[in-house]
């Protein structure tokens, strides 16, 4: 196997830096190296300090590099936090061939000038993602190429994001880590590309990425990417409210969310002596035992009822509640009918899905990640939906992976990265033929 074929993801997160090595098939991911370590110098999904997050994410390569026994060179990043932001954008050129035929050129010029947005100096774009393509009047077009025409409209989804911080990670990647960034993606890009189905996305679907930070919000509609938005709010609010709650340290609350959300999947039932029916045991159900975990604080018992429903759940309801907000203000609340999908690690939280349902009424599940081979015991998690789709995101990224060489299998999924809008022209070029 060559390293041409390696693909490598780094999600870094708020709580984990997770690092996923891997070889992109045409229909499946085989995973063959994994790594999860504790994230330090990240908050809310930005770098606060370069020493300890440079540490961290050497820390996880090292570990992917030693089980998948490959050294990494090049590799996907996710990018999150609250400075993330997003518009719409159209696009309009002329054709440019004498006998009208819209080529992978014409392609290259009107994204591009979809992408001559204004912006401030601080900000930079990180995807241009078409979404229709409109040829003479003629719209709802997902691949022009070939296509007759004298006009090429396109309407795009951009997404930028601070300057400064795109530069920190980069900084850190290749000065401490020794790594190139081929590409910098939205996490809430990413997820959706691992746990969504083709389906829900022509159907109309909402994504919730719920990190440890903040929460990726990624709406499709008809197909297409069409909002993106990131909310202030993660699983780690819940794991300070438990804090808070029963007076312990944030180590331990951690330790008990993780443990209640176990410990609510394994409910005893027990024969009902009247009916023979399986009942709930209620008085082992609600008190949980927490001497195995071993907490430096003094917390041997507590009821699981008290934490679930007085603590857990009004954060809950307070997140899908600004989730449901969001939806309003994308102007897509009709058009999503395949509900939504959670996923991230905040997704296992106990009570997430009954939440989601009761405060938005639509239809909810988990997203995990799909198409997914080799090490999939360690990966089918909704925790690592930002990093198996960092190398979905590569199948389309990587010519090489393009029957054909050329733009057109890649239209109907087109995403691709820019760091500034003569970036576009630099790495479409590579897809055209020689002249």
């Amino acid at each position: 196997m060559k390293n041409a074929d390696i693909v490598v993801g780094i999600d870094i997160g708020s709580s984990k830096i997770a690092t996923l090595i891997g070889r992109v098939d045409e229909d499946i991911i085989n995973i063959l190296g994994v790594s999860e370590s504790a994230s330090k110098g990240v908050k809310k999904g930005q770098i606060v300090n370069i020493e300890e997050a440079s540490d961290a994410i050497n820390t996880s390569l090292d570990s992917a590099e030693r089980m998948a026994g490959h050294s990494i060179d090049r590799v996907f990043v996710s990018v999150s936090g609250v400075n993330i932001e997003s518009q719409n954008s159209k696009g309009v050129v002329a054709v440019s061939q004498p006998d009208g035929e819209i080529s992978e050129y014409d392609v290259e010029r009107v994204l591009e000038a979809a992408g001559a947005v204004s912006l401030p100096s601080t900000r930079e774009i990180i995807h241009v993602i078409p979404k229709t393509f409109t040829v003479d009047g003629e719209g709802g077009i997902k691949d022009p190429v070939g296509m007759s025409g004298v006009r090429l409209e396109v309407d795009t989804h951009i997404i930028t994001a601070n300057s400064a911080g795109v530069k920190n990670v980069e900084k850190i990647l290749s000065s401490e880590a020794g790594v190139n960034v081929q590409s910098l993606v939205f996490a809430g890009l990413a997820s959706s590309l691992s746990v969504l189905s083709d389906t829900e996305k022509e159907l109309g679907v909402v994504l919730a990425d719920i990190g440890a930070g903040v929460t990726n919000i990624a709406i499709y509609a008809d197909g297409s990417l069409s909002y993106t938005s990131v909310i202030p709010i993660g699983a780690r609010h819940i794991t300070n409210d438990l804090a808070i709650g029963l007076k312990i340290s944030l180590e331990s609350a951690e330790k008990i969310k993780l443990y209640l959300s176990k410990h609510y999947t394994r409910r005893v039932r027990v024969p009902d002596p009247e009916t023979g029916q399986q009942r709930r045991n209620r008085a082992e159900e609600d008190e949980l035992d927490l001497n195995e975990l071993h907490l430096p604080e003094d917390v041997k018992k507590v009821s699981s009822k008290t934490l679930v429903e007085g603590i857990i759940r009004p954060r809950l309801n307070e997140l899908f509640t600004m989730i449901a907000l969001e939806i309003k203000k994308s102007g897509f609340a009709t058009q999503t009918p395949a509900g939504l999908v959670i996923t991230g690690g905040g997704a296992k939280t106990v009570g997430a899905e009954e939440s989601a349902k009761r405060m938005l009424s639509m239809t909810v599940r988990v997203g995990v990640p799909q198409n997914i081979a080799g090490l999939i015991d360690d990966v089918e998690s909704p925790t690592f939906s930002t990093a198996v789709g960092l190398l979905e995101y590569s199948r389309n990224f990587r010519s090489e992976g393009v029957s054909g060489g050329g733009l057109t299998n890649m239209i109907p999924n087109f995403k691709l990265d820019f760091k500034g809008i003569s970036s576009i022209t630099k790495m479409l070029k590579k897809f055209l033929p020689k002249r």
